[in-house]
């Protein structure tokens, strides 16, 4: 990866956001529109497969949603009363078209297709029994390994049966979504990992449509009513008989991913009954009792600093200034990165309000830092701005150890918290100081009591190291350095 290239992906990025809806004519356009609410969840590609009962169809692109999926052609071809969807931010497999799902293929019972959100932290050693069985993969994803065992469940079972079947046999975090011709299928991992939620949208005929998602902002785009969070461990089926629900795993201890609400939903989403919004204000809010700044601004890092940097200043008593400008319309440098031009890469994402900061003491709230090639760029600006002084807070934990389960970590290496102690992080970024929310301040900020090592009720592992599924495929050298490094940063 370039140094320009890092200016701009310097943050934690969500593997992917999934949709599916059943009985509505307009299934396919539905879909478009609940992706386009999700995109914030994937933006490499993104692909819609619909059904009429018999007939599947396929779209898949690489691009935005708002791109691809416009086009009147493309959305008419999406015909059918089902249909379920999926954007993409590639950390299992490559970003190459024939890994953008949903996945599709005709088995013996008929066509089904599949769509992820999440990582199976056994995909390598089910892909490499699958090929000895003579299984042929088209695409490198992990995903194409629960299509095989679907595939390979016994011909006389519901195409519902084989996925749970399918899904019994694999580790990992994922909400998972299938389509075939009997009707569409949800289900979560035992530990409730990643989100799913379940909406009904009603039609001015007076019948009405089921629908799945990532979050709840994909519902209100089609003005579909929230009914509930598909709970861990749950499997729905949905038909032309209604829904029906079980828990066909084992019990595991609930475990909802807490950089949902760090970083990675939307923040008009609700989830697990917690609205995103108001918990990142809640985490501001703690921030500032445990780590206050003598300042006379606080600024947020836009976006996705915006509410937490909100909080922090309700509870400090200190003013909320937008002192940091976002260009929301930037991808890639588009001229040759030379250095001078990788230099101003921040710039074209970031500008400084001059007139704010200048002359002003600032706290600048940020929601993590990964590399810190972003915060360091950041802090540099704001000192050519003219603010006196700069201290970082970050409303997340230091982020020190690796992902496993569908969200995209840097390399152990890379990981700014990984190999550097507090202090020596602030001086690498600039900032007068730096200071991380705890742990603890983190689950108060979420309505629960003081962590309870013995039961936690989020999965903190890039933050805590503890890990609660299963890690079959990682090197036990990988958890080992990082466990070292993590282990001298909170004994300092």
């Amino acid at each position: 990866m370039s140094d320009d290239d890092v200016i701009f992906d310097d943050s934690l990025h969500e593997e992917c956001g999934v949709f599916g809806i059943y009985a509505h004519e307009d299934a396919g356009k539905l879909t478009a529109l609940g992706l386009h609410a999700l995109q914030h969840r994937g933006q490499e590609a993104a692909g819609i497969v619909t059904c009429d009962g018999r007939h599947f169809v396929s779209e898949r692109r690489m691009g935005l949603v708002g791109d691809k999926f416009t086009r009147q052609d493309v959305i008419e071809r999406l015909k059918g009363h089902a249909a379920v969807g999926h954007v993409r931010y590639s950390t299992s497999g490559e970003t190459i078209n024939r890994n953008i799902q949903p996945l599709f293929a005709d088995l013996a019972s008929g066509g089904i297709a599949v769509s992820h959100n999440g990582n199976l932290t056994n995909a390598a050693s089910l892909r490499k029994q699958l090929i000895s069985d003579g299984a042929i993969f088209q695409s490198t994803t992990d995903t194409e390994s629960i299509l095989h065992l679907i595939a390979q469940s016994k011909s006389s079972l519901s195409n519902y049966q084989r996925v749970i079947n399918a899904l019994r046999q694999v580790k990992g975090a994922f909400s998972f979504l299938a389509l075939s011709e009997e009707g569409l299928i949800g289900v979560r991992d035992p530990y409730g990992v990643r989100p799913l939620v379940l909406g009904r949208l009603m039609q001015k005929d007076g019948g009405q449509s089921y629908v799945l998602a990532s979050e709840t902002c994909a519902l209100d785009i089609i003005n579909a009513e929230f009914i509930r969070d598909i709970d861990a461990g749950e499997a729905v089926s949905i038909t032309k008989d209604g829904i029906k629900s079980e828990r066909p795993f084992e019990d595991a201890q609930k475990r909802f991913c807490i950089f949902e609400y760090v970083y990675f939903a939307r923040p008009d989403s609700t989830l697990e009954g917690l609205s995103i919004y108001e918990a990142r204000k809640n985490i501001g809010s703690e921030l500032a009792k445990e780590a206050p700044a003598d300042a006379d601004l606080i600024v947020p890092v836009p976006d996705s600093g915006n509410p937490a940097a909100m909080g922090f200043a309700q509870a400090s008593f200190i003013p909320f200034e937008l002192g940091i400008i976002r260009n929301h319309y930037v991808g890639r440098t588009f001229i040759e990165p030379t250095q001078q031009i990788r230099d101003l890469g921040v710039k074209l994402k970031h500008s400084a309000n001059k007139r704010i900061v200048q002359g002003k003491r600032i706290v600048l709230v940020d929601d993590s830092i990964v590399r810190g090639t972003t915060s360091r760029k950041i802090v540099e600006m704001m000192r050519e701005a003219g603010a006196l002084e700069i201290h970082m807070r970050i409303a997340s934990p230091p982020t020190a150890w690796p992902c496993f389960y569908g969200v995209d970590t840097p390399e152990r290496n890379k990981l700014l918290a990984a190999n550097m102690k507090i202090d020596e992080m602030a001086k690498f970024i600039g900032a007068d100081s730096l200071a991380f929310i705890s742990v603890d301040g983190l689950y108060r900020a979420m309505y629960e009591e003081k962590r309870n090592d013995a039961a936690p009720q989020f999965c903190d592992a890039c933050f805590t190291g503890d890990y609660p599924i299963e890690l079959v495929d990682a090197q036990d050298s990988q958890l080992s350095k990082i466990s070292t490094l993590f282990q001298q940063n909170q004994n300092s």
